[in-house]
């Protein structure tokens, strides 16, 4: 859907975008080709797709065979998805994705998603955890917030999902995307990343047991979680060392050490 036929589809269906959920519809064919050939998902592929919108992406992934599963939280955009694309071989799920359990997560081979910026961390983090099976994702995001997702240990923006990400496998900024690609146009700059697995997280309570260390990230990282004195010690890292000096693979051993010793 170009410019021209996203303003018509949404003057024909009166669905102007809610800034409560945060809506920039995707409207440049150039950078719609471009993530569904970087998402890395062909015929047969079980995709996620979270927040379709008006579904420009996911008409891509419904025409080359995809087998697709959008949520949606917004109901007047479930209702004409469900209309448009009726008949068509996909699943769509008028939900709120952070409040989703039952969805059989462990299928999905690849997710996409469009995430609005103000819930872009507790979607990734969630996608990570629940979607053990999946090769790799391809998130639109904030251009500024990259720092963050790509924060190096000792920086300022290193914190859970920086270690999330790294630990999952590969992070890569695929293409900077203006605002003039949406309606309306968003006040900042987007981008376009992908996290290609590699060794994926350890299981799911790695998120909240990151949330524990990162607690009081300045001070000692013992003095936030006592627990884990005796594992740090025996793994030879610094009795003092806070949590930001960490880096993901130290993180990865202490989780994997920690858990065994609660067995």
């Amino acid at each position: 859907m170009n410019k021209e036929d996203t303003l018509r589809y949404i003057a024909d269906n009166k669905i102007l975008p809610d800034k409560n959920f945060g809506q920039n519809f995707l409207c440049d064919e150039g950078i719609i080709d471009r993530i569904i050939e970087l998402s890395g998902a062909a015929s047969g592929s079980k995709v996620l797709e979270i927040g379709p919108g008006c579904g420009a992406l996911t008409d891509r992934f419904v025409d080359m065979g995809a087998k697709i599963t959008a949520v949606e939280i917004d109901k007047r955009l479930n209702e004409h998805l469900l209309n448009r694309f009726n008949g068509k071989d996909i699943d769509i799920i008028c939900s709120d994705y952070l409040k989703l359990n039952d969805y059989e997560a462990d299928r999905f081979e690849y997710a996409v998603s469009n995430i609005p910026y103000y819930v872009m961390t507790p979607i990734m983090i969630k996608l990570m955890t629940d979607l053990t099976s999946c090769k790799k994702m391809t998130f639109m995001v904030e251009e500024a917030a990259i720092s963050r997702i790509m924060a190096q240990p000792g920086s300022k923006q290193y914190g859970p999902l920086a270690v999330m990400c790294s630990c999952f496998g590969k992070v890569s900024k695929e293409l900077v995307v203006p605002g003039a690609s949406f309606i309306p146009p968003p006040h900042t700059t987007s981008a376009v990343i992908t996290l290609t697995r590699e060794e994926g997280i350890p299981s799911s309570g790695f998120a909240s047991f990151l949330d524990k260390c990162f607690s009081q990230r300045r001070k000692k990282m013992t003095n936030s979680f006592p627990e884990l004195k005796s594992v740090s010690s025996s793994m030879g890292l610094r009795e003092d060392i806070r949590a930001e000096a960490v880096t993901p693979e130290e993180y990865r051993d202490i989780f994997i050490n920690y858990t065994s010793s609660l067995i």
